[in-house]
């Protein structure tokens, strides 16, 4: 499993749709092993294909996990587990939105407040072709709309109108700088969304 380059934000290939996926078999699973292999190496907890230069609607995600993941029953439980998403839409979302701290291995420096839906339902199919679909609240819900904004042509600063909303960070420092801005109603994670 080759770690393969991501593709930086000043590259006009990050601002196209990708296309669905249409063959199932060792080619696309290559592809997500090389994802997946990319991502925890870059200490990322999401990636999309293209962030790979590769334009095909794939996703993979991965929230680490917690150890006291039990601590609050209101809470979405973080156990670690890696969703591959091929062709992934957003079924349904909530009206409720709150804003967290995101980052991107595709923007690497730089992090900012992005509003999001705090609930989604995301369908689409796994890497043999079955059906999925994910209910998803808090961190996972902000990491597959991410994740969804990319294979979409469209990059979290995006989402960001106030200068005010998006600063400089220590190429690197993105997950720290997450993990210490708290924002009321917000969620900081762990790493760079992708």
């Amino acid at each position: 499993m080759p770690i393969r380059p991501i593709v930086l934000s000043d590259n006009p290939l990050l601002r196209q749709k990708s296309r669905r996926v249409k063959r199932f078999g060792p080619t696309l699973q290559q592809l997500i092993d090389d994802m997946v292999e990319t991502m925890h190496t870059a200490n990322g907890i999401g990636l999309a294909a293209i962030q790979l230069g590769v334009p095909e609607r794939v996703i993979a995600v991965q929230i680490p996990e917690d150890p006291e993941d039990d601590a609050d029953p209101d809470e979405e439980p973080r156990d670690g587990r890696l969703y591959v998403i091929i062709n992934p839409e957003l079924a349904r979302q909530s009206r409720e939105m709150e804003e967290g701290i995101e980052g991107c291995l595709s923007v690497p420096g730089w992090v900012g407040e992005v509003p999001r839906h705090r609930q989604v339902t995301v369908k689409g199919r796994d890497s043999h072709g079955k059906p999925v679909r994910i209910k998803a609240q808090d961190l996972l819900a902000r990491v597959l709309q991410h994740e969804i904004d990319h294979v979409n042509g469209i990059l979290f600063t995006d989402h960001i109108e106030d200068p005010d909303k998006i600063w400089p960070v220590t190429e690197g420092e993105e997950e720290a700088a997450e993990a210490a801005q708290e924002i009321p109603g917000g969620v900081a994670s762990s790493g760079p969304l992708e």
